[in-house]
């Protein structure tokens, strides 16, 4: 396998436009996923523990926890119904820490950052639609909005490639940062994989791209190495690699201001590598912070957990689930199901299947899934479906649909 060729700065732009023109002419698909020192991913990080330690004081609890960074600062902000008392600030500086943020000077430290705190109780009018007297399972949706779910059978979790080989990407960068192997990387990057597909059969990676922060002494030679020996190749499959695979490391040349203090970070603007890559629709809520009872959350995991068991059960080699909810209401008002021509049963029926034997309404599936436990922390990086969540509950292959 050959690195794509590093000369002059005016030489290597003009080679990487010629590298994504020849890409771009083939049926190729690309997805990013980025590292946990990523500023938006700080702030999915920090709404999700406070989250998950509310959770563990009052399960009950209802959160609508937005966070923003920025030089040096951290804002948490949005509506909190709880019993528990916890302490923001200190929240979000243990998460800091943990990504790797301690060093001061740099423009964003977890002992040195300013972290604002503006939070009230949710909307009565809100509480109001989820809350029924009587039977708990009648509680309405905590908001309006559709939520989709998707599998296919490209890789043994049941998600696309792209994605996956994007996320094993990141996740060996933030691995070999930890451990010391590449000692001079820092916590911010992102990752990008080009596959190439006959049909909808992953053939090759057209394309890597790996941009890591770093400290500034190391020159962007010795890097470019390191990341093609350490990250890419011990991530990404051989089978999948070739002499024409194109290899894009920090193509700007430098990468030594990173995270908050290079750009500004808010909660919810990962969803694409929070989910499907951009291979499959996204409803457009986000995830982090919110409590189950937000069906941007608890709806998009049910189904995705409707759309693997279906292919994994054979119904299907590629499934989209659609879930649309009305604020107030516990029963979906529409379920559909697309497979795309590949379906051994009618989605119709699948359809009609699935409401049948399973309970949609958010209260029962925050029930199945154990939505009230503080588990939210473990998929704030890295993608709430697939591999990274292989525990998680939505991620079962357990469902038997009656006829």
């Amino acid at each position: 396998m050959e690195r794509a060729p590093f000369r002059s700065e005016g030489a290597e732009i003009e080679t990487q436009r010629s590298c994504l023109r020849r890409c771009a002419v083939k049926r190729n698909f690309t997805s990013e996923s980025v590292t946990c020192g990523h500023p938006d991913k700080v702030c999915d990080q920090i709404a999700d523990k406070i989250l998950d330690r509310l959770l563990e004081k009052d399960p009950d609890s209802r959160v609508a926890c937005e966070v923003t960074c920025a030089t040096d600062s951290v804002h948490i902000f949005g509506e909190i119904t709880s019993q528990a008392k916890i302490d923001y600030p200190q929240v979000a500086r243990q998460v800091i820490e943990q990504i790797g943020y301690t060093r001061p000077g740099r423009g964003f430290d977890a002992a040195g950052c300013k972290i604002t705190v503006d939070l009230h109780e949710q909307s009565p009018d809100i509480a109001r639609g989820i809350t029924r007297r009587g039977e708990e399972l009648d509680s309405g949706a905590g908001d309006s909005g559709s939520m989709f779910g998707f599998a296919c059978r490209q890789t043994e979790s049941l998600m696309p490639l792209p994605i996956e080989l994007a996320h094993a990407l990141a996740k060996q960068l933030e691995r070999v940062r930890r451990q010391s192997e590449l000692p001079y990387l820092l916590p911010d990057g992102k990752t990008q994989v080009t596959v190439e597909y006959d049909g909808t059969t992953p053939k090759r990676i057209a394309a890597v791209i790996v941009s890591s922060q770093h400290s500034p002494e190391v020159d962007l030679e010795t890097l470019r190495a390191d990341i093609v020996s350490h990250v890419i190749r011990p991530a990404l499959p051989g089978n999948l690699l070739d002499e024409n695979t194109q290899l894009f490391i920090n193509p700007t040349g430098r990468f030594v201001t990173g995270g908050p203090a290079g750009d500004s970070g808010l909660t919810g603007r990962k969803l694409t590598a929070d989910t499907y890559g951009g291979y499959a629709r996204h409803g457009g809520g986000s995830f982090s912070g919110k409590d189950a009872s937000k069906v941007d959350r608890s709806g998009a995991y049910m189904a995705r957990y409707l759309a693997k068991n279906i292919v994994a059960a054979g119904f299907a080699d590629a499934c989209e689930v659609l879930l649309s909810y009305a604020i107030g209401l516990a029963e979906p008002i529409a379920v559909s199901i697309n497979t795309f021509g590949t379906e051994k049963i009618e989605p119709e029926k699948l359809a009609r299947s699935v409401q049948r034997s399973v309970d949609l309404r958010p209260a029962a599936i925050i029930r199945k899934f154990g939505l009230r436990s503080p588990i939210f922390s473990q998929v704030s990086c890295y993608g709430h479906f697939g591999s990274n969540a292989r525990t998680m509950p939505w991620e079962k292959t357990d469902l038997v649909l009656t006829d």
